[in-house]
């Protein structure tokens, strides 16, 4: 059902809490998986955080027997999130919520919420 799943990551913990979610989702529908790390103009993380981030987890997915490619890309999160999801043909994105973001006071500001709303496929967000 799933044949790519998508999984934008950055250094919180929730992300690191959904890739538990992911391990069992890719090798239930046996997907490919693309981790995605997004580099935001003046954001907290510049390119050597990600690039260390996404080596990192694909080195713990490697260690679950998972192979997982990865890419990065700058913009701003949840747009560039969706783009890559349609580029790839993404099935599904599976990604961390901070928990406070989807509160009706920042809603429209969260990027898991503005993900689901400009998404082209579904979005499994894990607390």
């Amino acid at each position: 059902m799933f044949k790519t799943v998508l999984f934008p990551i950055d250094p919180s913990p929730e992300s690191r809490e959904a890739a538990d979610l992911v391990v069992e989702l890719v090798k239930f529908h046996k997907s490919r998986l693309v981790l995605l790390s997004v580099v935001q103009p003046d954001g907290e993380y510049d390119e050597a955080v990600v690039a260390e981030l996404l080596s990192g987890v694909r080195a713990m997915f490697a260690d679950r027997g998972i192979e997982a490619e990865t890419l990065t890309r700058e913009g701003k999160a949840s747009f560039t999130i969706c783009d890559v999801a349609d580029e790839i043909n993404a099935d599904l994105i599976v990604m961390g919520c901070r928990g406070t973001g989807l509160a009706a006071d920042g809603a429209t500001e969260s990027t898991s919420h503005r993900t689901i709303e400009l998404s082209p496929c579904p979005v499994l967000v894990v607390p």
